[in-house]
């Protein structure tokens, strides 16, 4: 169940991929990364954890076992895998810590990440919906399973390059049948799509803040329609690790704006790119701020 702690810290996704060898590896390579991960997550202290992505990138990670993709080219109609693609991550992780979040790289993002080499579709806007059915089906898995929070990965929406009326379309055949609380991580400047996508069905808009506090004006100055704010205050993009009292400045100046009862705390983007001990110190610190700021609170 999500968190009922205030001020939640969580995590957008992905960790660095640092395993070993050794038995194990060889009966499954990713074991030794994820359980890297996953522990790393439960010792930084983070309420709600996710499995660490560790294995492809997030195109590939859902690609790669959809019917209708070929390495990175769509080839036919696009159907939901004949079994679960990311439900073993998310279980390993619900072994080991009661409050995980499945995370999807969302449809159109993935159609975008892929060329089209078939007549089926003409163009992304009729392959969309598709990828949002087959995504549906994984959603379910990881909602049954028992997941906080199913979260959706939408840089995509960011760039202006996306139609915004397909994506909220094909966001909702995914979320309208979930009974858990639903998420969507945009990376990014978003003041330029700020209102579209405030009106997406899903429960928490996730966003980077640390290294875009242009959102933090872009989102205060609008109606927030009852959604909770994933609020970015630890920067992805930079390999320093910022002061437990910067962080404490950030998560204040969301608390001010929004509330403390509205946000989630996590960093901007995933960690994958960072060091084992950059991206632990990351979390270790976000951690730290964050019971500051609660402390401020009572």
């Amino acid at each position: 169940m999500m968190s009922e702690q205030i001020l939640p810290t969580t995590v957008v996704g992905s960790y660095p991929s640092v395993g070993s060898g050794g038995f194990h590896a060889l009966l499954d390579p990713l074991k030794p990364a994820r359980t890297t991960a996953v522990s790393d997550q439960i010792s930084a202290g983070i309420d709600i954890i996710s499995d660490g992505q560790v294995g492809r990138d997030m195109i590939a990670l859902i690609a790669d076992f959809l019917p209708g993709v070929k390495g990175q080219d769509v080839i036919g109609q696009i159907h939901p895998a004949g079994k679960p693609i990311t439900l073993s991550g998310v279980k390993y992780a619900l072994s080991r810590y009661s409050s995980v979040k499945g995370i999807l790289t969302g449809p159109t993002t993935l159609a975008h990440g892929l060329a089209l080499k078939t007549r089926v579709y003409r163009n992304r806007s009729e392959l969309i919906p598709d990828m949002a059915l087959a995504l549906a089906q994984e959603a379910r898995y990881l909602a049954d399973a028992g997941v906080a929070i199913l979260q959706l990965d939408e840089p995509m929406l960011s760039t202006g390059a996306a139609d915004l009326t397909i994506a909220h379309e094909a966001v909702s055949i995914i979320t309208k049948t979930l009974k858990v609380p639903t998420c969507m991580h945009v990376c990014g400047n978003i003041r330029e799509c700020i209102d579209e996508i405030l009106q997406f069905p899903v429960d928490i808009l996730d966003l980077e803040f640390a290294n875009n506090p242009d959102n933090l004006d872009a989102v205060s100055r609008s109606d927030l329609r009852g959604k909770k704010i994933g609020f970015g205050c630890v920067d992805s993009a930079d390999r320093e690790v910022e002061s437990i009292e910067v962080i404490v400045g950030r998560i204040n100046t969301g608390i001010e704006l929004f509330g403390a009862e509205n946000m989630l705390l996590d960093p901007d983007c995933g960690l994958r790119m960072h060091s084992r001990e950059g991206a632990y110190k990351k979390l270790e610190h976000l951690v730290l701020a964050t019971r500051l700021c609660r402390e401020e609170l009572r």
